[in-house]
């Protein structure tokens, strides 16, 4: 990493960290995928390459979004976690989805989690940065007692894929 930048505006100084697609990607798959190997990240939904993904986790660890350790349970692998400074784009991640939701042409599917994350709000936002500080960082924070806000997303989008592949199959003959 350089001390080399365009100029000292907040906002340009972030989207050198985090300004191409691949990168806001990756940390998407951690934050709510639950994602922490190569692998995992590999196989995103929007193709990323392995070569691409190889840099990016490079330059993300670079810039402090990632560390990467030896994955305890297995010795070839590396495990990546998320820093303070990525968990803390849980909000901006929250108002992307509801922008995302409000203008462009979303499945309701992969909206789901947009939409409880903007209904949820701010009190939600802290709740779900609270479980990946315990899950990325180490227990810094007593555990919630309510269920996870991750496990919550990721029930409300099966039920609409469940409801949605229910819808597309056709009735069984009867006999």
């Amino acid at each position: 990493m350089t001390d080399d930048h365009r100029s000292g505006c907040p906002i340009n100084l972030s989207l050198e960290v985090f300004g191409d697609r691949w990168s806001l990607l990756i940390i998407r798959d951690m934050i709510f995928g639950g994602k922490r190997h190569f692998r995992e990240l590999l196989r995103s939904e929007e193709g990323i390459s392995s070569n691409i993904l190889a840099d990016r986790l490079k330059t993300l660890t670079e810039f402090g979004m990632l560390t990467k350790s030896a994955d305890p349970s297995h010795k070839q692998k590396a495990i990546y976690s998320l820093t303070e400074k990525a968990i803390a784009l849980v909000p901006i991640m929250a108002h992307l989805g509801a922008w995302g939701r409000r203008y462009l042409p979303v499945s309701e599917e992969l909206s789901i989690r947009a939409r409880l994350m903007e209904e949820g709000g701010p009190e939600l936002w802290e709740r779900f940065m609270d479980e990946l500080r315990a899950e990325h960082l180490g227990p810094v924070a007593k555990p919630s007692e309510e269920i996870s806000v991750r496990r919550a997303l990721r029930s409300a989008y099966e039920e609409v894929v469940g409801r949605k592949t229910m819808q597309r199959e056709p009735d069984e003959p009867s006999g």
